[in-house]
């Protein structure tokens, strides 16, 4: 028998488009050459143009499907988003408590990409206190970094992304990785922090259109890769080329946004170009 393919538990909400949540979050974590666990927090309705409603599971079945599986099976990483209520948080916080060895990356999914609320602040201070005290790596883009960090009790309180790395950090996390895409600049540039300050900087081309799961497939190659025994800058780095080619070979199917193509490198030139033109029909 073959050495089994390291196992990562992701628990996020289902999306119907298969764009972003638990889908992107299997099809990113096959495609890395890990082994998918799934533990759903919330069924959703949404299209690739936006979340319509939420529907959140009772946190006593979030906790049933991830014991389950956790006490049959070893598991090399945990990739958290979209949590659906802060029952959920406090359930999954105890789970993870419990594992304290195995890296666990947070994906801060607190609106969708249309800017659909998904975590009101009773979620969001649930997650500062009990999620990212533990996680391995958070990994929000800069419209959550700053609501991660904002001081609320300060009216003019205006933090830039450095700083609001440094309060992330200060909750206990070990990384944060702060994406750009969100930002007015020519390129995007994402940026990985420790306690040290910045530990890499990466810049990527700007590509064209608006993207349905770009940061849960960015979190759950992290996730992938951690798995298999990278170290965090070297797993940060591999999975931003990974991300980035998904999304340059993303494909609208349609009347919102793109979605990644996780499978990219299965595919070759000819497939893009046909899939290109029936996109453009």
């Amino acid at each position: 028998m073959s050495e089994i393919f390291p196992l990562v538990m992701s628990f996020a909400a289902t999306d119907p488009s298969g764009g972003a949540g638990l889908q992107a979050d299997i099809l990113t974590i096959s495609s890395m050459g890990c082994h998918p666990l799934s533990v759903v927090t919330a069924i959703t309705v949404q299209d690739t143009s936006g979340v319509e409603d939420v529907l959140p599971i009772e946190s006593e079945w979030v906790v049933d499907q991830a014991r389950a599986m956790l006490e049959d099976v070893p598991v090399a990483a945990f990739k958290i988003g979209m949590l659906g209520s802060v029952e959920n948080v406090v359930a999954i916080a105890e789970i993870l408590a419990d594992y304290p060895d195995v890296p666990f990356v947070l994906d801060t999914v607190l609106a969708s990409g249309r800017g659909d609320e998904l975590a009101d602040e009773d979620m969001l201070d649930a997650i500062c206190e009990l999620l990212i005290p533990q996680a391995t790596i958070v990994t929000p883009n800069s419209i959550e970094a700053r609501r991660l960090a904002l001081d609320e009790d300060n009216e003019e309180d205006d933090p830039d992304l450095a700083e609001c790395a440094r309060r992330i950090l200060e909750m206990g996390c070990e990384y944060v990785l702060i994406t750009g895409t969100h930002e007015q600049s020519a390129k995007v540039v994402n940026t990985l922090y420790s306690e040290l300050g910045v530990v890499r900087s990466d810049t990527w081309e700007r590509l064209p259109g608006s993207y349905h799961g770009s940061g849960c497939t960015l979190a759950s190659a992290i996730a992938s890769l951690l798995a298999q025994g990278a170290e965090v800058p070297e797993a940060v780095k591999e999975a931003q080329e990974y991300t980035w080619q998904a999304l340059k070979s993303g494909f609208k199917p349609g009347m919102g946004q793109f979605i990644p193509d996780r499978l990219f490198w299965a595919r070759g030139e000819e497939d893009d170009e046909d899939k290109q033109l029936k996109v453009e029909s």
